[in-house]
């Protein structure tokens, strides 16, 4: 049997495992990654990279649905769903191949394809295996990612849903859709699949979109894709899915959804159940989470984990951004955590972004704040590009003045909410951004009025 030794074994080529495997490789210890299926993890393969494409091509027949309120004559506008998810496909490739071209010929990283296993130690080395071949590892990072988690809804197993990970091969699109999870996901690809040309109804046990978001935020984001024809279906209790000659079924608690098509769209499961972390001692939740700590090292010295199976939030920003705290811990001066600000965006149309505490959560902690709107109605920039729907919530310390949470349901509302992203890492009050100069006419001035707007708040 074949024996390689490296310093450092990292399994999974995701958005943490790759930067990883350059970074520790340029401190002269030898590094090899391995991978599974396809590098580049589920953000270039099946999840950004291909969603927001098909996306961008979601918004620009929206617009052109809507040219005559800008005085333009498109006529019919027809959609080649084959040709739109093409497209995609076409993006993720060449990423992917972006990513293997610059592992061809190298040593040092060295990227190695196969299902990695753990198999005990040897002394100060852990044990992977990957077929025939076995890796002595000084050191081993975990990095192998999530797939569609599937509820176990009677019925569900006996027909051929769509979900994150093959929704990219499903060519034909489907006269109705039923989406079930209304997380970031399943609202991102109902707007999608609509203006596509589906029917789309999106069915949840929870009470309202986007979970734990800002009721008030959840709703207004809820009614923009009601306006657009999305039905939901909340609080309801799926009891069964089954297919008949009229197609699919999905039985609720009270009533019915028929559907050509099912997504699955209900979170994420941990690929960490053949991983062989029991050879070794690493302990994981019961839904299959590696127990970490804020430094990312697992309960056995020498194993680290990141990305989704570390728990926390699942975004390949966190993922990247695990990457430079496990350079740190491993070749650095080990002052970077998991204590960090995290946003994150529904890529829906307007785009929500957030960062921080919710209202609910900031008075939840007992201290005073202040909580200000501000309507994109009242932005001269969003009027001038007929992109005026949503608004800016933002919460503050009544005390402080620090911003404690905000959340820009609007166009662009990824991009804009990083001011406040800024503002927040920087320990910094909120005047300080209420008394700087923004550029007119800009969406970033939206982004001024509402912290200003804290100012009329008692």
């Amino acid at each position: 049997m074949d024996r390689q030794e490296y310093d450092v074994v990292i399994i999974g080529a995701g958005q943490a495992g790759i930067p990883l495997a350059w970074g520790v490789a340029r401190t002269g210890r030898t590094v090899a990654l391995v991978e599974r299926a396809r590098p580049g993890g589920s953000c270039i393969n099946f999840g950004c990279t291909p969603t927001k494409a098909v996306l961008a091509s979601a918004r620009l027949v929206h617009q052109a649905r809507r040219s005559a309120a800008f005085g333009i004559r498109v006529g019919e506008v027809e959609v080649d769903f084959p040709a739109v998810l093409a497209r995609a496909r076409a993006i993720a490739e060449a990423s992917r191949r972006g990513i293997e071209d610059g592992f061809r010929g190298s040593e040092n990283p060295r990227l190695l394809m196969g299902h990695a296993r753990l198999e005990g130690r040897d002394g100060a080395h852990f044990r992977v295996r990957i077929g025939a071949t076995t890796l002595a590892a000084r050191e081993v990072v975990l990095n192998t990612g999530t797939r569609t988690a599937v509820p176990p809804i009677p019925g569900l197993a006996d027909i051929a849903f769509i979900h994150a990970g093959n929704w990219l091969q499903h060519s034909d699109l489907p006269a109705q859709l039923a989406i079930i999870g209304s997380g970031a996901v399943g609202l991102e690809m109902a707007q999608f699949y609509r203006r596509m040309g589906s029917d789309v109804t999106v069915i949840d046990i929870a009470p309202q979109i986007a979970g734990k978001e800002d009721a008030e935020v959840a709703g207004a984001l809820q009614r923009q894709l009601e306006a657009e024809g999305i039905a939901f279906r909340l609080g309801a209790q799926i009891r069964e899915v089954a297919q008949d000659g009229r197609g699919i079924i999905v039985r609720l608690g009270e009533g019915e959804v028929a559907a050509g098509q099912v997504f699955i769209a209900t979170g994420r499961r941990p690929n960490t159940d053949d991983l062989g972390l029991d050879t070794v001692g690493v302990a994981v939740s019961d839904r299959g989470i590696v127990q970490a700590d804020a430094r990312l090292a697992t309960t056995v010295e020498g194993i680290w984990v990141a990305g989704d199976i570390r728990g926390g939030p699942m975004f390949t920003h966190t993922a990247w951004d695990d990457y430079r705290i496990l350079l740190s811990q491993m070749t650095g001066d080990g002052t970077r955590t998991t204590d960090r600000i995290v946003p994150w965006v529904i890529f829906t149309d307007p785009e929500l972004g957030r960062v921080g505490m919710t209202e609910a959560e900031a008075r939840a902690t007992g201290r005073a704040v202040k909580v200000a709107r501000f309507d994109m109605r009242r932005s001269g920039k969003a009027a001038e590009i007929g992109e005026d729907e949503g608004f800016i919530k933002v919460i503050a310390d009544a005390a402080t003045g620090e911003l404690l949470g905000a959340a820009v349901l609007a166009v662009d509302g990824g991009e804009l909410v990083h001011a406040y992203v800024d503002l927040m890492n920087a320990g910094a009050p909120y005047t300080a951004l209420r008394d700087s100069i923004q550029a007119h006419p800009t969406l970033s001035e939206a982004v001024q009025s509402a912290v200003a707007a804290l100012d009329d708040v008692p």
